[in-house]
């Protein structure tokens, strides 16, 4: 039994990982292993960049990537943000897509290089992981603009 503590949000217990074991692993992803340190790091860039443009508490965030360590990154980076994540799925057709992006009012998306594209030409912005990954500068983890209470995420369904 372990007690928890209901006012951390998932980035809170994230960073107590990482604070406590930055060097041990915390994804595999293929052939690729990141610790919790160099995970952070990336997400902490998309935190800093979203904040930067005015995404905090409620604010909704697409992110269409192919399954990777940087869609994880992604997440963790929204949320440390203060946002919530709509994921888009990249095999959706693009009329699917479309209506997410129109539905939900996402101002946002992160995506990958090869993916950028299929969401700029629906007149959203992107902002692109790998080019965030690239960036040599270490970046502290943000202030949190949110709640544990705060909404995470939207998922749309097919309708079942």
């Amino acid at each position: 039994e372990v007690p928890l503590d209901i006012e951390k949000t998932a980035a809170d217990w994230f960073e107590e990982q990482v604070a406590e074991r930055p060097e041990a692993t915390a994804l595999i992803f293929n052939e690729t292993c990141w610790t919790y340190d160099e995970l952070n790091r990336l997400a902490n860039r998309v935190a800093w960049h979203l904040q930067a443009t005015g995404i905090g508490a409620g604010r909704l965030v697409g992110i269409m990537a192919d399954r990777s360590v940087e869609l994880i990154a992604g997440i963790l980076g929204v949320w440390k943000a203060g946002g919530a994540y709509v994921p888009l799925d990249p095999d959706y057709p693009e009329e699917r897509i479309a209506y997410m992006l129109m539905d939900s009012g996402v101002d946002v998306v992160l995506t990958q290089s090869h993916l950028e594209e299929r969401v700029t030409q629906h007149g959203v912005s992107s902002v692109c992981m790998e080019a965030l990954a690239e960036e040599a500068e270490e970046v502290v983890n943000p202030m949190r603009t949110n709640a544990a209470g705060d909404i995470a995420y939207v998922i749309y369904t097919s309708g079942s």
